[in-house]
């Protein structure tokens, strides 16, 4: 790893050596991660009273270092939102350098507008909460819009699944292939996949039913008749959108059917939906931890261990992120 020094540490003069805390959300992730910067996690006590009170305690100071502290928002969500927060806190108190926040899934990021009367804008109301807590700069992968980057008052990274997911799909190597986007909304995302793979596109048009997340598959605009059909999203959570676009591509005359996003949030009746769908293969990333009770047989999950990772290597050295996908 560049910028290694004899005792295993990342240095940058300006922000000291480098140090890697992660919350409780995902401990499997947070060791992939450091074990890609040839680091140990720094030791902590994360604790939980008999009253629900959340306590954080640094084993060692890190005083002038550059801290990275990783914590997806995974259920119990607001668990641990707070303890982040609480994290956030502990490491600004004892005089961390920088404190960076690696969140791998941001919770509340669908609501990022208000697109009816009187509710709130949920994802402002975070980024808000995240600097105010002493946060100094921000790592996140695929938020579900990208005005949400302008929610924060601190700089940040927002990074992409597509070149995981986009190469994995390129090695199968899929003839008369098209992809699916399973709603309007995600049309940018799924044009640059269909673009990288060399694959047409198609829409599947659907309406929201009232004021609830139940949503119905309308129309498909374009051609998927007697075609392998990759469907793309950002998240998959209830599984109610990807059931309708499933649906909706095979009364069209779809071949096989598969399945890419980048969160498996798989809440509610996800995994029962999933499990009866004609899908060859569901891929995802592990930015949620993969439980045993959210696992199926077609599930695939692909690791962002190493992507994070080189972001953290960079962010700590001052190097440019977006030339890592030669931007």
């Amino acid at each position: 790893m560049h910028g290694a020094n004899p005792h295993g540490e990342l240095g940058n003069p300006g922000f000291g050596g480098i140090k890697l805390f992660a919350g409780s959300s995902h401990p499997q992730l947070a060791q992939e991660i450091a074990a890609h910067l040839g680091l140990k996690l720094s030791g902590r006590d994360s604790l939980r009273f008999p009253n629900e009170n959340i306590f954080w305690r640094l084993h060692e100071s890190v005083r002038g270092q550059d801290v990275f502290l990783i914590q997806t928002m995974s259920s119990p969500v607001s668990d641990n939102i707070m303890e982040l927060l609480i994290a956030i806190d502990c490491l600004r108190r004892d005089s961390a350098s920088r404190i960076t926040v690696v969140m791998p899934y941001m919770a509340y990021a669908r609501s990022d507008k208000k697109d009816q009367p009187r509710v709130p804008i949920t994802a402002r109301l975070m980024a808000d909460m995240i600097v105010t807590a002493g946060a100094d700069r921000y790592i996140t992968v695929d938020l579900h819009a990208g005005q949400i980057q302008g929610f924060f008052s601190i700089p940040g990274d927002e990074i992409t699944g597509f070149h995981i997911l986009s190469d994995y799909f390129a090695e199968k190597n899929l003839r008369d292939a098209v992809i699916v986007t399973a709603d309007l909304g995600f049309a940018k995302r799924g044009r640059n996949f269909a673009a990288k793979l060399h694959h047409p596109m198609a829409f599947v048009e659907k309406r929201r039913v009232g004021n609830t997340a139940q949503s119905e598959a309308l129309t498909v605009i374009g051609d998927v008749d007697g075609c392998d059909v990759i469907i793309v999203d950002d998240e998959i959570s209830t599984g109610g959108s990807i059931t309708n676009t499933v649906q909706a591509v095979k009364n069209h005359g779809a071949r096989d059917v598969y399945v890419s996003a980048t969160h498996a949030v798989l809440v509610g009746p996800a995994i029962e939906r999933l499990r009866d769908l004609p899908i060859k293969e569901i891929v995802t990333t592990n930015t949620l931890p993969a439980t045993p009770e959210r696992m199926l047989p077609n599930l695939k999950y692909l690791s962002v261990g190493p992507l994070l990772g080189e972001v953290i290597s960079r962010v700590h050295l001052g190097r440019s992120v977006g030339e890592m996908f030669n931007e």
